[in-house]
């Protein structure tokens, strides 16, 4: 099932936040740039504001938050969205949730008209680059890269009437 988050989903969604970045950052970075209790403190700060605006999906299984994803409107570009987060606890790969999550992300942003989504990926995490390239994102050619992330895009067609 994926669902509107609310407040109450904030310490499971910081929980799986955390250990899904950990597969992907481990060995990349220092361990306290994505773990740690600072690193969760600024993690549930960051999906309190976004639970706030009503701009995080999450994906249940068996009653258990099993993925989640965000998004916000670029200012000053009303036809963009950023996809903020999507993650989905390694315990579930496989399984299709990444791909519910993506679907309804599109749907949401199609339905408000929106034309362009972009991303961040970090650029060592193949997995996530892989499921990106195969719903459709594509390397953004005004700026590739910011950082050690590489920057996707993904062309919004109109909602189907």
């Amino acid at each position: 099932m994926i669902r509107t988050a609310t407040p109450d989903d904030l310490d499971a969604i910081a929980a799986l936040h955390l250990e899904a970045r950990a597969t992907y950052y481990r060995g990349h970075l220092p361990d306290t740039e994505y773990a740690g209790p600072e690193e969760l403190a600024r993690t549930r700060e960051g999906w309190s504001r976004a639970v706030a605006r009503g701009d995080v999906l999450l994906a249940e299984r068996d009653g258990e938050p099993a993925g989640v994803a965000a998004y916000s409107r670029v200012d000053g570009d009303a036809g963009t969205v950023t996809l903020t987060q999507l993650h989905v606890h390694p315990a579930h790969w496989r399984r299709g949730i990444g791909t519910e999550l993506h679907t309804a992300c599109v749907a949401i942003w199609r339905a408000e008209g929106l034309t362009e989504a972009r991303l961040l990926v970090f650029e060592k995490n193949e997995r996530a680059r892989a499921f990106y390239t195969t719903h459709a994102w594509t390397r953004s050619p005004d700026t590739p890269h910011a950082s050690t992330h590489l920057v996707l895009r993904l062309t919004l067609a109109p909602a189907a009437e």
